[in-house]
Formats: structure tokens, sequence, C-alpha cells
């Protein structure tokens, strides 16, 4: 394995404050996390090109505030915070051009997913993801966090800043919601 990078978060981090290696440091970053973030946010739009677009935004922003990082949490937390408000913002500002309410559903955004040339999935998958669109904004993270990522409950808590016992409650909840859909929409 001589010459292939191994990812040490520590030192990475310590690089990110030192202005003669930050921008090697902060390449590292992209390279590292560019993937999980960027299905962490496709499974909140659903739409490749807006996906993509909002990846390059978290990591300018994160790139903007690095200085503002002081390694209290985990640097994949940050950025994970940053991407699921990024994607939030996205969420809001497609609401407010298509006039439709801020409190309802994002199913809209579910339409999109058929019509883009990157989704591969069969029917079953597309009707999976009308159904995960028609979840609450908080039950859609969670369920994509927990399934999809597969990741724990406490890691959850601390990148969305909800108890462990109310997320293990959310995603009981859009399980029984995605169920409903699937036994609805027979």
């Amino acid at each position: 394995m001589a010459g292939k990078y191994i990812y040490d978060e520590a030192a990475v981090v310590e690089q990110l404050h030192d202005p003669n290696s930050a921008r090697d440091a902060f390449g590292k970053v992209i390279e590292h996390y560019s993937q999980a973030l960027y299905w962490q946010i496709r499974r909140m739009v659903f739409d490749h090109d807006d996906a993509s677009d909002i990846l390059q935004n978290t990591f300018i922003k994160a790139w903007t505030n690095i200085d503002n990082f002081r390694g209290d949490a985990k640097l994949s937390t940050w950025l994970h915070k940053i991407a699921i408000n990024e994607s939030i913002t996205f969420i809001n500002k497609k609401k407010a051009q298509n006039n439709i309410p801020l409190d309802s559903d994002d199913s809209f955004l579910a339409k999109t997913l058929e019509s883009d040339p990157w989704f591969d999935g069969d029917a079953t998958q597309a009707k999976l993801q009308r159904a995960i669109a028609t979840l609450p904004e908080k039950q859609r993270l969670v369920f994509n966090m927990r399934y999809y990522d597969e990741m724990k409950y406490e890691d959850m808590s601390e990148i969305l800043g909800t108890s462990v016992g109310a997320l293990k409650a959310s995603y009981h909840h859009a399980i029984k919601k995605i169920e409903s859909f699937f036994t609805d929409n027979d």
C-alpha cells in the first residue's frame, strides 16, 4: 500500500489552522468527505445536479468558516451540519419558488427523481423515494441517516442536536409512515 494516503483527522485539523498547509489539508477534507456528504444531500433533495451544487456550497461555506471550527465536535459532524443546513435552505428556496407552503411535505422534490438521468433505481426504489419525500424534514433526515448511512443514534444526536430517544421515535414514526405509504399506494 505504498503511496496510499491514510486520512488522519487530527493531523488534518491541525493543518487546516496553519495558513501554510490549509489549502492542501482542505483538499484532503474534500476528498475524504465528498461522497458521504453528496449522498446525504442527494437523499434530501433527490436531484443529482442540485446535490452537486449544494455539496459545492457546503465546502465553500466550510472553507470560508474554517477559522470558526474549534474542534469541539468532529470535523465530520461539523460538515454534516453545514450540509444539512444548506440542503434545508435549498428546499425552502424551492418551496418559495414554487409557492409551496414551508410547512408542507417535500414530495414535490420526488417528482424530479424519475426525470433525473442519474437515477438508476427500479420502480420499488422510486416508490421508496416518493414515500421518503412525504416525511417531515426531521423524520426524513433521521430515516436517511439511519437507514442509508447506518449512522448510530449517538452520532445523529451530535449532528442534529436532538436526544437519542427523540431520534429513535422519529425513526420509528418514519418507518410507520413509509409502510403506510406502500400499503396505501399498492
